[in-house]
């Protein structure tokens, strides 16, 4: 196998595995031992060819994509919203239109709603008080679940997150170092929306609140 070969294999690892690319990016990393643990992962023999590879790790521009990252952070803020409830249904047009003027209403009372279209049915996020307007619009067998003690934590940015690639990357991995597991990630427009569990609330606004210093 090249050595070309094996920088292309390296790199789709290192790029599928960002604990490790950032240890390497950061230059905090023992080259050895990744090359060791890439070696056994790939099944490849030559540790030097790895080695190397991992010394030419990150690519070109990942500095000024960094900082790309880091402006438009400075420039986001941070909203919460407590009480709030995930609410998973079918799919189907039936479904939808029986949502309709459950959606219309809270719309019009500035409450929150949102819909996510997933490859199975459909979320509904709501204040947990909009729970029951929206099951009694469905039948029962409309309802898949129902997620009740969440929390809502948007970073609101400017429109440059469009044309900043890597940050919903980057908050996401703020938050799985300090353990907090999302239950639904949503990133349109200038939000980045996290829903969690009530608990991980003050460590997740904390640690995001740092990552936009």
């Amino acid at each position: 196998m090249t050595d070309s070969s094996v920088a292309q294999q390296v790199r789709e690892y290192l790029d599928a595995h960002p604990v490790i690319a950032d240890a390497i990016r950061l230059r905090i990393g023992n080259y050895s031992a990744i090359a060791r643990r890439l070696s056994a992962d790939l099944g490849l023999r030559s540790t030097d060819a790895i080695l190397v590879a991992c010394r030419r790790y990150p690519r070109r521009g990942e500095a000024f994509r960094e900082q790309g990252i880091h402006r438009v952070l400075r420039k986001s803020r941070i909203e919460t919203r407590s009480r709030v409830a995930a609410v998973t249904v079918t799919q189907g047009i039936d479904v939808l239109q029986r949502l309709g003027d459950v959606v219309e209403e809270l719309l019009d009372e500035n409450s929150l709603c949102r819909l996510i279209q997933v490859s199975r049915g459909t979320v509904v996020l709501v204040d947990e008080d909009s729970v029951s307007r929206v099951t009694r619009a469905l039948r029962e067998s409309q309802v898949i679940s129902v997620r009740r003690g969440l929390v809502e934590v948007a970073v609101t940015s400017p429109e440059s997150i469009e044309e900043t690639p890597g940050l919903l990357r980057h908050l996401t991995g703020v938050l799985a170092a300090q353990d907090i597991n999302i239950v639904e990630a949503l990133s349109c427009y200038t939000d980045t929306i996290f829903l969690l569990h009530h608990d991980d609330l003050a460590a997740a606004t904390a640690v995001l609140t740092k990552a936009l210093q």
